[in-house]
């Protein structure tokens, strides 16, 4: 009869084990992102986006003859008070150019239904901002971003991400 329990912790263990394995296996697939290259968020303090808080993100290129998918992440909450998001972009070359844009990222519906995914309060967008770029320069870039709405704190905006891909 002691046998018989102890066999069947045994068993039990066993079980445990091989489905912890099958868990981490599956998150381990799941994880892999062969296609992405680059990818880094920054947190907004207390959902408040200061017009002079500007976020920065540092980025290596070696491989100047790939070509690249660049894409900005959005992540605001529900009670975010625009439709829309405004940012202005700095990008710093590795030989020091600087080139600047202004990019319009819509976040509601004309009707006010939330875009993106997300569960309770939080949205989450991914935008294509460019498509098959090639970086010229092997080196350091620096894209800055900066909330360009027309208040000074911008309330709703949780954080702010970019992620760069290698095309194919």
């Amino acid at each position: 009869m002691m046998n018989d329990l102890h066999s069947g912790k045994a068993v039990n263990i066993a079980i445990y084990r091989c489905a912890l394995g099958f868990i981490f296996l599956a998150l381990l697939l799941v994880s892999c992102d062969r296609k992405r290259f680059y990818e880094h968020y920054t947190i907004i303090d207390n959902g408040i986006w200061d017009t002079y808080d500007k976020v920065r993100f540092e980025v290596t290129i070696t491989d100047t003859v790939a070509r690249y998918h660049f894409y900005l992440n959005i992540r605001n909450d529900v009670n975010y008070p625009y439709a829309n998001l405004f940012l202005f972009l700095k990008t710093i070359f590795p030989d020091g150019r600087i080139a600047r844009d202004t990019i319009e990222c819509t976040l509601a519906a004309p009707d006010g239904k939330w875009l993106g995914s997300g569960i309770g309060s939080v949205r989450f967008n991914r935008f294509l901002f460019q498509k098959n770029i090639l970086f010229r320069k092997s080196g350091i870039y620096y894209f800055e971003f900066e909330q360009a709405m027309r208040v000074r704190k911008l309330k709703g905006i949780r954080d702010i991400g970019i992620r760069i891909e290698k095309n194919g």
